[in-house]
C-alpha cells in the first residue's frame, strides 16, 4: 500500500473542526464574551490616545484579550466582569446616561488595574464598552483604610 493510498481513505468530514464552545446548564453552547465599541461615548470618560499616553491602553487590551476566552458566565463567576443588577444606573456619578444607549441595560464594569474601570453593559455574551474610566468616577465609593 503506497503513501497515495492513505490519503485516499480519508474523508472530506475527517479534515473538519468543530468550533470550541462550553456546554451551559441547558445542554446548549454559551458563546465566550466578545466586545463592541458600538455605543462608546467620546464625550465622557477619557479617550483612547489618552489612555495611550497614561500606558492604559496596552494593558486594556490585554484584559479585553483574556476575557475573550472566557464565558460571560465564567467571567462574572470569576468576578472579573462585574453586572449592576439592582439599580439602573449610578446614582452618585460624574457620568450621565448616554442618550444613544437604550433605556434599561445591565450596566457592567471591569477594572484594568487599580482603580482604572472600562464601563458598558452586557447582553448575552457581548460587552458593549460605553467608557473608559480612569479615576473610578462611574460607580463612586468610599475611600477604605483611609
Amino acid at each position: 500500500m503506497g503513501r497515495r493510498d492513505k490519503f485516499k481513505s480519508r474523508t472530506s468530514s475527517s479534515y473538519s473542526r468543530k468550533p470550541k464552545n462550553l456546554p451551559d446548564r441547558q445542554g446548549s453552547r454559551e458563546k465566550y464574551v466578545v466586545f463592541s465599541f458600538k455605543d462608546f461615548d467620546k464625550n465622557q470618560g477619557q479617550g483612547f490616545k489618552e489612555w495611550e499616553s497614561a500606558e492604559l491602553l496596552a494593558l486594556a487590551i490585554d484584559k479585553i484579550s483574556q476575557l475573550s476566552n472566557l464565558t460571560m458566565s465564567q467571567a462574572i463567576q470569576q468576578q472579573i466582569i462585574k453586572v449592576y443588577t439592582k439599580v439602573d444606573f449610578p446614582p452618585n456619578s460624574d457620568f450621565t446616561y448616554p442618550k444613544h444607549v437604550k433605556d434599561g441595560v445591565n450596566w457592567a464594569s471591569f477594572h484594568v488595574q487599580g482603580k482604572e474601570c472600562i464601563i458598558g453593559y452586557v447582553e448575552d455574551n457581548i460587552f458593549y464598552i460605553v467608557f473608559l474610566d480612569k479615576d473610578h468616577q462611574f460607580w463612586k465609593t468610599e475611600k477604605r483604610n483611609t
